[in-house]
């Protein structure tokens, strides 16, 4: 069982973020609920970009992304061309994968079909939402039912980079899953925010 450690200033966390970069964006973002279409947007891509890296590699290059995606607006990321892949590939400030980059710009157009289709990406990623039988023990787990169902739906939408590990870590960290250690103090908070939230439809 994954148990919760003392933070720096001696109240318990989960073990991963204990780390300077890591701490803010686990107390205060971290499984806490969102239905802002152009963070879940951001989420997906930068969940993308971290395959095969660590997170907190990508959380301190996060600024960069934002400036080089245009906030992660989805609508203005789907325009971009092979004049801003050839731009994001010579910027230092973001991981300089190809693959990444243009499933980024691939992933925008899809978001602008699933908006037209859905309402927004709010209603679509809500809808996978995991019922707590499916999950175990907190962190154990890197992907869940309800996260291969997600991964295969977008896949057959035409997203890229939306595998069930990359699916299931997108859902812990936007609060379909509160996945906060027994004994975090940031459990109970994203509990509460998530009781006070209401998907939407």
């Amino acid at each position: 069982m994954t148990v919760a450690l003392p933070g720096p200033d001696g109240r318990p966390r989960c073990p991963w973020s204990l780390s300077p970069d890591e701490l803010p964006y686990h107390d205060t973002e971290w499984g806490f609920p969102v239905a802002d279409d152009q963070r879940l947007f951001e989420k997906v891509c930068l969940e993308g970009f971290q395959s095969g890296l660590s997170w907190r590699t990508i959380l301190v290059k996060r600024p960069a992304f934002r400036a080089a995606f245009a906030g992660f607006d989805f609508r203005v990321v789907a325009g971009f061309d092979e004049r801003d892949v050839a731009r994001l590939l010579a910027d230092a400030g973001i991981v300089r994968h190809r693959g990444k980059i243009e499933a980024t710009i691939n992933n925008a157009g899809r978001a602008l079909d699933l908006v037209e289709e859905r309402g927004s990406l709010a209603a679509y990623f809500w809808g996978f939402e995991p019922p707590l039988s499916e999950l175990g023990d907190p962190q154990t787990l890197t992907t869940s039912p309800a996260a291969v169902a997600m991964s295969k739906d977008l896949k057959k939408r035409g997203w890229r980079f939306v595998g069930p590990t990359t699916a299931f870590a997108f859902m812990q960290a936007m609060g379909l899953v509160n996945d906060h250690v027994a004994g975090c103090v940031t459990r109970d908070e994203v509990a509460a925010a998530r009781a006070g939230f209401t998907p939407p439809a």
